[in-house]
């Protein structure tokens, strides 16, 4: 294994990609049962409305189908909403899985067809037939934008006197920008398989991103006791946010388990994978106000965004409006049209993802205004504290962002002119944006535990979403431990294990990371405490004097093994258990990761196609953990920035209240040739105060001004500037 003395900040391969690659890694589809059974789901094929009948006789005559699970035979289920609600729930009356006759959306699950292979299980569900009473629905936010009620969120009050600063600027900038519905669309689809166990207990393996938020929603919704519900998450296929929430597959798939004491899968197909959460479609509309030298004197953000009828469903659209930049007359407003559709969900970098196209899109057309070098009107103003809290930053390396990303692109060498910069028939642009994202920490837990051959073992209950947990855990763990990497074993997956969060928000290191962090500084307290009574070298020895490495306790020319410590210990095997949570000291402060992006396209002037063919992006993150994964992460998130761009869109027939393009073949995203050249760069940035790592997560700030800065170059290439997103050649020609 390629491990130096010193594990953090190492581009270490990944502990599990030996797994992944020889197929040995298992996901939630894949547990292997004798006499499993297999599920399929029927979805439902209108918007709004009752369902009459079903008909499931055909599907029930035929020999190896089980069952026919539908709201008129489901087991027992919870009345109320609470047992529903989950860590990561909108505002609202969470949905219920055939609960009863209510058809909320077009693709809802309404009944689940069991039998003893797939493939019959499919067929088996063709065959009902199901009799509907159709209402009026409505699908489109279009229509009903003007009937947007503000959002159940805490927006940062008004300052200043936006109003009046706006009326009186020299320049303003009054734009609007629309984005699309876009699916999450993992490569591995969502699945559940309940292991039903001799004693009625249920062993679950889930697609999730938080098995402790599956086991409680299990349990309430069910009605079971905690130990009668453990669910597993050992290696999941990408999520991006999809499984934040237990999705409907987890509940009936239990439904069926529990009705006929069975163990059984239930699948989603990838067209099922477009029937619950997504990126929400929205409006926004920007206001600037600058003086003639570019100082912002006055900002407003306004976005209306979609959700179901029965959640409320917010992000953080509109808040990086008065963060980003130094203003001091900001009004911020996120308003929701509910219609019939379900409700959205956690996407990467949720919400800022979104807002950034639009105050960075904005910002560039204020630059145009003025005459001003986009980058130099971002300098002119930097903001050097979190105006909407009144905090200074933790840390904040913005400025060396700006400054590297531009000396490796070339910046200095653009020509602001549009069009003025071509190779043959292709028109070439350049554009650029900032990007931000807040540096999140949450309580976690974890438990390390050294074993008498010495080999330590950390746990805890979080996940891997192939963002690379598994090794910059074990990263972790051998540093703080003194134990050496090859020794080192990290579980998770489990909700058994130490309490974790969700595994989403860039929370992962910097709360799960400082929990193993502390629990591997106890462990050493105790080994010493160990050394103190059975070695006499020892005997006064304080943390401050002793070295641990490479599985050594050293204090001058004494030296014993960990091993030898642990086997000494009386307890077999030696562990300690810890609950971390953020320090009293980030209270002052604002933390949050940055980053500038720089892009090239080239635009085909007969033909309207655009190529991103570079892009450079440099990150201050704080410490880097592992700067092989977090560059692939940055990497993940550039590439989606680009789909947002130019092709991510989900399309839907408002006649029908229905998704047209679900699955991969039309529904389209970035492949190996729509990609050039990308340069990752995180610059150096030291921050004692986020947490004690000095880590501050890389999965959200990838993506995060992307969108714009090619939106801004395909301006200024062509001169064209198009603010209904994805920037599509019919939109261009």
């Amino acid at each position: 294994m390629n491990a130096p003395n010193k594990p953090i900040g190492q581009p270490l391969d990944r502990v599990d990609g030996l797994l992944k690659v020889t197929g040995q890694a298992r996901y939630a589809g894949e547990y292997p049962e004798e006499g499993l059974l297999h599920g399929s789901i029927v979805s439902g094929t209108l918007a709004r409305g009752r369902v009459v009948r079903i008909d499931a006789s055909r599907a029930l005559a035929l020999p190896g189908v089980v069952a026919v699970i539908d709201h008129t035979n489901r087991p027992r289920i919870a009345s109320y909403d609470e047992p529903y609600q989950d860590a990561d729930a909108a505002d609202g009356s969470p949905f219920r899985p055939l609960y009863n006759d209510q058809v909320l959306y077009s693709g809802q699950p309404l009944a689940l067809v069991v039998a003893e292979n797939l493939e019959l299980a499919r067929y088996a569900g063709s065959l009902i037939e199901i009799e509907y009473e159709a209402q009026d629905h409505q699908t489109d936010l279009t229509i009903l934008q003007n009937e947007a009620h503000a959002a159940p969120a805490e927006l940062p009050k008004p300052r200043g006197n936006f109003q009046g600063e706006y009326a009186s600027s020299a320049i303003n900038v009054d734009v609007s920008y629309s984005t699309p519905v876009e699916h999450h669309n993992p490569m591995e689809p969502h699945a559940s398989t309940v292991l039903y166990q001799p004693d009625g207990s249920l062993h679950i393996h889930d697609k999730t991103q938080g098995t402790q938020n599956c086991q409680a929603y299990v349990q309430k919704v069910f009605g079971l006791d905690k130990e009668q519900v453990r669910v597993f998450a050992a290696f999941v296929g990408g999520a991006f946010g999809s499984g934040l929430r237990p999705q409907y597959q987890l509940p009936l798939a239990v439904m069926a388990a529990l009705a006929l004491k069975r163990s059984i899968r239930v699948s989603l197909t990838r067209q099922q994978m477009f029937t619950f959460g997504y990126r929400p479609r929205t409006f926004q509309r920007l206001q600037l106000g600058a003086a003639a030298n570019g100082r912002l004197l006055a900002v407003a953000h306004t976005a209306i965004g979609q959700t179901s009828r029965f959640e409320d469903f917010t992000e953080h659209v509109v808040e990086w409006s008065g963060m980003l930049y130094h203003c001091d007359n900001v009004e911020l407003a996120y308003k929701l049209v509910p219609l019939d559709v379900y409700t959205p969900l956690d996407m990467r970098a949720p919400g800022a993802a979104l807002g950034l196209i639009g105050l960075e899109c904005a910002m560039d057309e204020l630059a145009c205004a003025l005459a001003i070098d986009p980058l130099q009107l971002r300098l002119i103003n930097y903001a050097e504290r979190n105006e909407n809290e009144g905090k200074p930053y933790s840390s904040k390396a913005l400025r060396e962002c700006y400054a590297e990303g531009a000396r490796r692109f070339g910046w200095e060498k653009r020509n602001p002119e549009p069009r003025s910069m071509r190779t043959g028939r292709q028109l070439v642009g350049w554009g650029m944006a900032g990007g931000v994202w807040e540096a999140m920490q949450q309580k976690a837990s974890a438990q390390a535990s050294l074993a008498a051959d010495g080999k330590l073992t950390v746990s805890s209950a979080t996940t891997d979403i192939g963002t690379g947990t598994y090794t910059v855990m074990t990263q972790i763990a051998a540093e703080a431990s003194g134990v050496a990497l090859e020794n080192v074993s990290f579980i998770l997956g489990d909700s058994s294990l130490p309490t974790a969060p969700l595994q989403g928000g860039s929370f992962t290191v910097s709360s799960v990371g400082t929990a193993v962090q502390q629990a591997c500084e106890a462990l050493k307290e105790k080994l010493l405490a160990v050394a103190r009574q059975t070695c006499p070298a020892f005997s006064g020895a304080t943390l401050e004097l002793v070295t641990l490495a490479d599985g050594q306790l050293r204090l001058g020319d004494a030296c014993v093994s960990l091993a030898e410590l642990a086997r000494n210990s009386g307890e077999t095997p030696l562990q300690v258990q810890v609950t971390a949570e953020p320090d009293k000291k980030r209270r002052a402060y604002a933390t949050a990761t940055h980053s500038a992006v720089f892009v090239e396209v080239w635009v085909d002037e007969d033909l309207g196609t655009v190529k991103v063919n570079r892009v450079v992006s440099a990150i201050a993150a704080g410490r880097v953990i592992n700067p092989k994964t977090a560059r692939s992460q940055i990497l993940g998130g550039v590439v989606w920035g680009v789909g947002m761009a130019l092709h991510e869109e989900t399309l839907t027939d408002h006649a029908l209240g229905r998704h047209m393009n679900h699955n991969l073949a039309e529904y389209h995203v970035p492949v190996n040739a729509d990609i050039g050249d990308i340069d990752v760069v995180f610059v150096e940035e030291q921050d004692e105060i986020v947490n004690a790592l000095g880590s501050k997560g890389v999965g959200e700030i990838g993506i995060v001004g992307v969108a714009a800065a090619v939106a801004n170059a395909i301006y200024h290439a062509t001169g064209k500037r198009i603010r209904d997103f994805p920037i599509t050649l019919d939109k261009l020609l």
